[in-house]
């Protein structure tokens, strides 16, 4: 048997954007051929679509992680990776999507709503895209952004035309056990249906479905018994019936003081005032159960209700019943618009937002908030001079700089950027060019050599000093000291000199 599952957990995982590509043109007959880096592709991203073939979220309770595909790197000669395939998750319709702070994302009703719940990361640039007149070999690229990693709550309130609501062991299983097509567990005792039953019922040529509902007792909408768990299952139904025991053991209980109680609890939980509302006095086929059946029905008739005295075991007084409830059903659905798929409407933040704010913490780090500073801090690699050079001037040019500036900040302090916290040091002038993969304004922090540095120091160690010098014997033999790269002819009046001659 099909286990129900209607609240969830999910733990997504969006993919991750493709690094940029350094690379630069090396072909014959062409030494300069540019920067040719390409593109990293976009990271997958995850989206929910209603499909009326799902009627639970036990799928997801056993396979609660879903992750997406990551974009790929891109490569030299201006080949771009290939963009992460997109995750399609079919959800039941009337799955309601919560956030971590139980934030309503979108309810999902209507075939083929869809909803992107977790976005991918974008790829990051190559250095033919970073190229301009300044940078015109870029060495560095941009690294791709991480996907959104996020954990949702999906809770499925059922799509129903008629919802049965009533005491446990009011024979609520029964009924819609002999109406529709449902199997729904029956037994004498109390809370013995754990889950909300759908069934579809048939009155002549119009079809409806009807949803039982777990058993309500005082203080279910405060989180007693199993009512608060499924009272959201009643939430979308058109019609509410209250089912009456007739026949109940309990002394003090009667039918009408559960009609009130039940009333009470759907008062307390909200937004179901407008409902048409039916009362159904069950287990007639019981004496006790009919004779209080006739004492109760003048008192409901006079509240306003539409009464019915049915026999689950018997079957008396169901077809009445159903082609009332369908005549409810129509009434309702002409005076309510067909329901549409839902029109999720998202407005994220421009990827480019320029805004941000600067503060100092307890600590006395400056910490910088913003959209775009942010995602620059994700895209840079670190361990490359020119792309932190390049950071520099993009803070700079944004008005970091200015803004730490009028916050006190100081040459050394602390500052704070997403994950990423670094020592600041206003920027040095601008960019000038030089080998790739090096900023000459970050040579003096710097623990790595430049190129120039190190071609010095290959020329330094090819400079023999004069006592290395080569010296040639009286014989005319050539002598050479043990670390000499080359000989040396020394004169004969160098000899006669260092003789002494």
């Amino acid at each position: 048997m099909t286990t129900f599952v209607d609240r969830v957990v999910l733990h997504l995982q969006a993919g991750d954007g493709g690094h940029g590509c350094v690379s630069v043109r090396r072909e014959k007959f062409k030494p300069l051929g540019g920067p040719d880096g390409g593109n990293g592709g976009h990271g997958g991203g995850i989206t929910l679509v209603v499909d009326p073939q799902q009627h639970t979220l036990l799928d997801f309770h056993f396979h609660p992680h879903i992750k997406a595909a990551g974009g790929v790197s891109g490569a030299g000669a201006n080949r771009d990776g290939a963009n992460g395939k997109d995750l399609t998750v079919p959800v039941p319709p009337g799955t309601v999507v919560h956030g971590e702070d139980g934030e309503v994302l979108a309810d999902l009703v209507g075939e083929g709503t869809t909803y992107e719940v977790a976005r991918g990361g974008r790829g990051g640039r190559g250095n033919a895209s970073l190229a301009n007149t300044r940078r015109k070999v870029p060495g560095f690229a941009e690294l791709g952004e991480p996907g959104d990693r996020i954990d949702v709550v999906l809770e499925l309130k059922s799509v129903a035309d008629v919802g049965l609501v009533g005491f446990p062991s009011a024979g609520k299983s029964s009924l819609i056990s002999v109406i529709s097509a449902a199997k729904p567990k029956i037994a004498d005792y109390p809370f013995t249906t754990l889950v909300p039953n759908l069934g579809v019922v048939q009155a002549g040529d119009q079809t409806f479905t009807v949803a039982d509902v777990p058993g309500l007792i005082p203080g279910a909408a405060t989180g007693k018994g199993l009512g608060m768990q499924f009272l959201r299952h009643i939430e979308r139904t058109s019609v509410l019936v209250h089912v009456l025991d007739a026949a109940t053991p309990e002394i003090d209980r009667d039918p009408l003081a559960d009609l009130d109680a039940i009333e009470a609890e759907l008062s307390a939980y909200g937004g179901l005032e407008d409902r048409p509302r039916l009362v159904v006095l069950n287990k007639i086929d019981i004496p006790d159960g009919r004779d209080l059946a006739e004492m109760v029905r003048p008192d409901l008739e006079a509240r306003g209700f539409r009464v019915f005295e049915v026999s689950a075991i018997t079957r008396e007084g169901l077809k009445e019943l159903v082609y009332a409830l369908a005549a409810t059903v129509a009434e309702h659905r002409l005076a309510t618009p067909e329901p549409e798929a839902t029109r999720v409407v998202v407005r994220p933040r421009a990827v480019d937002e320029s805004g941000f704010t600067v503060e100092q913490d307890e600590e006395g780090v400056f910490v910088v908030r913003g959209a775009q500073v942010e995602r620059w801090i994700k895209q840079t690699n670190f361990d490359n001079d020119e792309a932190l050079g390049y950071l520099a001037d993009r803070l700079e040019r944004l008005g970091v700089e200015a803004a730490l500036g009028k916050k006190g900040a100081k040459a050394g302090d602390p500052v704070r950027i997403g994950v990423q916290e670094f020592d600041w040091q206003p920027n040095a002038g601008e960019f000038v060019s030089g080998p790739r993969g090096t900023d000459a304004r970050l040579e003096e922090e710097s623990h790595r050599a430049s190129a120039s540095q190190r071609l010095a120091a290959r020329k330094a160690r090819r400079v023999r000093s004069d006592d290395e010098l080569l010296h040639m014997a009286p014989d005319g033999t050539v002598t050479t000291l043990a670390n000499a790269k080359r000989p040396v002819l020394v004169t004969d009046e160098d000899d006669e000199d260092d003789t002494g001659e």
